[in-house]
This record gives C-alpha cells, structure tokens and sequence, in this order.
C-alpha cells in the first residue's frame, strides 16, 4: 500500500499527532513542505541515530541540495531563511568542523559551570517579579520566566547591549515561523543580517569581555579568523539556539508537571530527581520539533527507503521521542521514572547541540526555584486551552497562563 506524503502544518497545531501520521509511513517517510517542495522525515529513534552520523549527509544547501544549486528552490521558498544563513547549521565537512571548534570552546564545562552564578542570579530576579502578581492574577509564565532566562543568560555571555537584545533576538524568532510568507522570511534574513553585522563591527572597534569579542578574535589553523558573514552566522546560531529551545524546555516541563501532579509530588519530595524530570520532559517534549535541513550528498538505502542524492531531509525530534518501537507502546507518556529516559532531543555525535550543558544547568536551577517560590501554582486555564507556537519545527507553547498564589483568575 502506498501511503501519500503527509503535508506539514506551518502552523504546527498538533505536532505529535502529525509526527504519528508521518511515522505510519516508516522510519523514514515523505513530506511536503510549505511551497509543495518534497522532503524526507525522519521519525525512527534508531535510524535518527544513523542519520546523525553518518556523513553522506550533508547541511550545506549550496553545495548538495540539488533543486536548489540548480536553480529550481528560489527567494519564494517559504523556508528560505534556513538556506541562506552561513553557520553551524547549513556547514559541512571541514567547514563544519572549522565553525564548530570556536562555539564548542566557549561551552566548555568548566566555562558552563561558571555562569552557574548568573542563572541563579537571573532566576532570583524573575522570581522576585513573579512574586509580585496578586493573588488570582494570571501570569505567562513564558513570557515572565521561561523566555527572559535563557535570553539574559546568552545576551550577557555573548556581550549584547540590553538595548539591542530584543530586536537581536527577534530574528530567531521569526526563522523558526513556518507560517510567514517568503518576502517576510527573506526580509527577516536580511535584516538579522544588517543588525549582526553592525553588531560584529563594533565589537571590532570597541572589544568586551564577553564570547563575541573571543569569536572576532579567534584564528582557524591557518592563522586566518572568521570572515564577517561567518561571524553573524555563527551569532545567529548561537543566539538562536540559546534561547528558542531552552524557553520550550522550560515551559514544556512546567505544563507536564502542573498537568501530571503525582509527578510533581514525587520530585517536590525528593523520590524524583530533577535532572531525571527534566530528560523525560525533554524526551516526550522535544523542545525542536522538526529540523531543517539535511542533504544527501549520494543515493543512501536507510529506513527501508532510498533517499536520493541531493534530497532534502528533516530529523523529526519529537517523533523520535515517542517512537514505540524504542520506548514502547507508553512511549508517549510522561514517566520521569521509567527505566530508558535517553533521547536525541539535542542531536548527537557531531552534530549535538553545543549549548546542552547550559540549557540542563538553566533548567536544573530555573524549575526547583520556581516550584518552590510557588507551591500552589496551578494553570489559569484547561490545559487543552493552551495553545501550540504556532510553527512545526519548534515544539512549544504560545503562551502559559498560571495562577501563582492560587484564588481565581481575574
């Protein structure tokens, strides 16, 4: 039986619902993008894994999506701000490894372990905020805690002006909308690029202690440094994946919690670790839902499919999640106490996300803070109420409306 292509949702309204009906395809299955163009996803935990290291593919659009080096994926792909930036993401190869090496250096452990003092600090700071809400008055939490954390926390590490933060961050923000049109997504390339750059320049002219200024001044083997468009790239990944899926992390494990009560007893007791919370929340809530791009650079027989050369390829994390031929068929329940908690929510080999450490420690501090300021904090509205991000390749949440102090929503 031939099962039809299952076209993606730019609006993401039930990500794990449409990740069932991709997966009933295999392993590996068809998709369509927005635009009509075709691609592959990737929702079978075990091939992931393969696909993730094996290096017939690639992420550099420019040299092995065909459709796209030949001409016949233009300015109107809805997508195609994921084309046209030059970073860790669309790298390949030495140039992967070139790019990679400074951004791995500035997360090294003991430099992660170091900013353990500002997360504490920001997350106090929040909390005092927090604190302030009247009894019954509903707060989003997201908006309030789980996205102004990551954000302060990545900003000061990366030297951002907090004048600047909020435009310098919406650049993320926008590229991860699969609901815009393709003038709005080149325009917000375009610009991103513009703001980056002056901020790269400045950072020439008037160096800080903080990672930009150890990125404008880092050398590759050769002696020869990152060339400016490198440099906004790598900023914009950096920024980007600092903050995006670190707020999902953060909201995501709240709502499972406040939604999942005896678990919440359990952890606030002690009989559940934080850390052990957090890996299932981030198992079953893949905080990146679907994530462009990947290409193969050759014809690969993988997944009972053959992808061929110059295919696009998306790796469908929160499939991969719930995937029951690895995790059973409870694989889409929250279970911070079952046995196997070990996902690819943060990719793996070489292609792991480089913040992962960061992104644990903000959540392994941000949460029991947060728990315990406010006991009795309970949703403002039915869960089912809260709406998705709108977008299918992150996995979060619009907003999240809670009580803090109990009493009616006013």
């Amino acid at each position: 039986m031939t099962i039809r292509p299952v076209v993606l949702d730019p609006a993401g309204h039930d990500i794990h619902a449409e990740g069932a009906r991709i997966r009933a395809g295999g392993p590996v299955s068809r998709v369509v993008l927005p635009g009509g163009v075709m691609a592959w996803s990737v929702t079978g935990h075990d091939v992931a894994r393969q696909v993730l290291g094996d290096h017939r593919f690639s992420k550099d659009p420019r040299k092995h999506w065909t459709d796209f080096v030949e001409g016949r994926i233009g300015d109107d792909f809805p997508m195609i701000g994921w084309v046209l930036m030059e970073n860790l993401t669309t790298a390949y190869g030495h140039d992967h490894t070139r790019l990679r090496r400074p951004c791995a250096q500035a997360f090294t452990p003991r430099r992660v372990e170091a900013l353990r003092g500002s997360v504490q600090k920001v997350t106090d700071e929040l909390l005092g905020r927090l604190d302030e809400a009247a009894p019954g008055e509903a707060v989003d939490l997201k908006a309030e805690f789980a996205k102004p954390l990551p954000a302060a926390v990545i900003c000061d590490l990366f030297g951002v002006p907090a004048a600047d933060r909020q435009a310098m961050l919406h650049g993320g923000e926008v590229n991860v909308d699969t609901g815009i049109t393709p003038e709005e997504a080149a325009a917000n390339v375009a610009a991103w690029q513009r703001l980056m750059l002056d901020f790269v320049r400045s950072k020439r002219d008037h160096p800080g202690d903080d990672l930009t200024t150890d990125l404008v001044a880092a050398r590759d083997e050769d002696g020869s440094p990152l060339s400016d468009s490198e440099m906004v790239g790598t900023l914009h990944i950096m920024l980007a994946t600092g903050t995006e899926p670190v707020k999902n992390l953060i909201a995501n494990t709240v709502l499972l919690l406040l939604t999942h009560p005896d678990h919440l007893a359990r952890v606030t007791r002690g009989e559940l670790s934080w850390p052990d919370v957090i890996q299932e929340a981030v198992r079953v809530e893949a905080p990146v839902a679907h994530l462009p791009f990947r290409f193969a650079t050759e014809d690969v027989e993988i997944g009972g499919v053959t992808i061929a050369k110059g295919d696009p390829v998306l790796m469908n994390f929160a499939a991969a999640g719930r995937d029951p031929d690895r995790y059973g068929p409870d694989a889409d329940v929250f279970d911070p106490g079952r046995a196997d908690r070990e996902h690819l929510s943060f990719g793996a080999g070489i292609y792991r996300c480089i913040g992962k450490p960061l992104a644990l420690m903000e959540a392994e501090i941000a949460l029991p803070a947060l728990f315990e300021r406010f006991p009795g904090m309970r949703p403002a509205v039915p869960a089912d109420r809260i709406e998705p991000q709108g977008t299918f390749i992150m996995n979060g949440l619009r907003n999240l409306p809670v009580l803090l102090k109990g009493g009616d929503a006013s």
